[in-house]
C-alpha cells in the first residue's frame, strides 16, 4: 500500500482467501484491506497513538440516517459524556478532496453534531472546529488531543 502522511504504525495483516486483511484495533478483527480502509487505520492509530485518545471513545464504520437514507460515517470519537467530540471522514488516496466531501461530512454532521471534524485522504488532512452559535466552522492546523 502507498506510504501515507501519517506517522508509520505496526499493522497485523493476514491473508484469507485471495484478500489481505488489516486489523481493526476498534472493531477487534481483521478487515480487508482497501485504499479507504488503509485511511481509516492509520487515522485510528494516530488518534490513539498520537492524539491519546483511548479506544473505549472511538467508534469505527456504524450506521447513521440522513434524509432517511442508510449512510455510515468512518470514524467517530466520543466525550465521556456519550456526546460527539470529533467526526472523521476517510477517502482514499486516489480521492481528491473537494467541496463533495466536505458537503458529504455537513450532511453527516447535520445528524450528529460533533464538536470537530476532520476529513482526509491519507495525503491531505483538513480539521475544523465547528461554532454551532454562530454557525460557523474554523479550520485549524490540527485536532486537539484527548482531555478528560
Amino acid at each position: 500500500m502507498l506510504p501515507l502522511n501519517f506517522p508509520d504504525y505496526n499493522f497485523r495483516f493476514k491473508n484469507s482467501e485471495n484478500n489481505i486483511l488489516i486489523f481493526d484495533v476498534i472493531r477487534k478483527k481483521f478487515v480487508v484491506l482497501q485504499p479507504e480502509e488503509w485511511v481509516r487505520q492509520h487515522a485510528v492509530n494516530y488518534l490513539i497513538n498520537e492524539k491519546k485518545y483511548p479506544k473505549s471513545l472511538v467508534n469505527v464504520e456504524k450506521q447513521l440516517t440522513v434524509n432517511n437514507l442508510s449512510k455510515r460515517y468512518d470514524i467517530v470519537v466520543f466525550h465521556s459524556t456519550g456526546k460527539i467530540n470529533l467526526l472523521i471522514e476517510c477517502k482514499a488516496p486516489q480521492i481528491t478532496i473537494d467541496q463533495k466531501t466536505f458537503d458529504q461530512i455537513a450532511r453527516y454532521n447535520l445528524q450528529l453534531e460533533a464538536d470537530y471534524l476532520m476529513v482526509t485522504n491519507g495525503l491531505n488532512h483538513f480539521y475544523c472546529k465547528m461554532d454551532y452559535d454562530s454557525e460557523k466552522y474554523m479550520f485549524l492546523r490540527d485536532i486537539p488531543e484527548f482531555s478528560r
